[in-house]
């Protein structure tokens, strides 16, 4: 594994990738962190990579733009709770409080990233709970378990055995995208697929999803920026 620096305004560190199982060449932006990995198969050369990766230059930056830069999770930042920019602000007692306009967190100023964490994951996992319970009922299937995750590349998943997982970082969004996502996965406990079928089984338990559905593209990686570390 290698690093090559992609010259410009501003520069982009790509990590290189060899991989025996890698059949063409790859390039991926962590929604999590902004890292750029080329993936290259054994018998690509490093320059011939590089090559590849400035084709893709004005792709790269273009992505790179609109997931926008890390923000720190820290008291005086603002954070979006359900779709509502909150600033973060001291607090007393012994938990974390959502206010309006102000999310106030008690304890140490390098503690605030963890306990506003935890306070969101555990938020999370309480309206999507809600959110799979009803749009289940609705569909008249239920689901076997539900689990929370900082997921790079998906907000949700349906296994064949029924089980839920959710990215916790959905309880920033707007509650209408939350619940979209929830009808979502719950729709494929009858249809595993992204046929027809399953679009009409979101429709039927859910309602129009265009809307929510269209947010989700437009803002869903700004939503990754966000970093949780002290």
């Amino acid at each position: 594994m290698g690093q090559h620096i992609l010259h410009g305004n501003p520069p982009v560190p790509i990590i290189l990738r060899k991989s025996a199982r890698a059949r063409r060449i790859s390039l991926r932006i962590s929604q999590l962190d902004g890292r750029v990995t080329l993936t290259l198969p054994k018998s690509v050369s490093d320059a011939e990579g590089i090559a590849f990766a400035r084709e893709k230059e004005d792709w790269l930056r273009g992505h790179l733009d609109r997931r926008g830069e890390d923000q720190a999770v820290a008291l005086g930042a603002e954070l979006p709770v359900e779709g509502t920019f909150r600033a973060i602000q001291s607090g007393s007692g012994r938990g974390v409080t959502l206010n309006v306009d102000t999310l106030r967190v008690p304890g140490k100023p390098e503690q605030v990233p963890t306990r506003v964490q935890a306070f969101l994951k555990q938020m999370a996992r309480d309206k999507l709970a809600h959110a799979s319970d009803h749009y289940a009922n609705r569909l008249g299937k239920p689901y076997t378990r539900i689990s929370i995750r900082d997921t790079r590349s998906r907000w949700g998943s349906c296994s064949s055995a029924g089980a839920l997982m959710y990215s916790w970082r959905l309880i920033l969004c707007p509650p209408e995208v939350l619940n979209y996502v929830a009808a979502h996965e719950v729709a494929h406990l009858a249809e595993m697929n992204h046929s027809q079928a399953f679009w009409d089984t979101v429709t039927r338990i859910h309602g129009p999803y265009s809307a929510p559905r269209a947010w989700l593209r437009k803002n869903g990686s700004s939503l990754h920026t966000y970093r949780f570390q002290a």
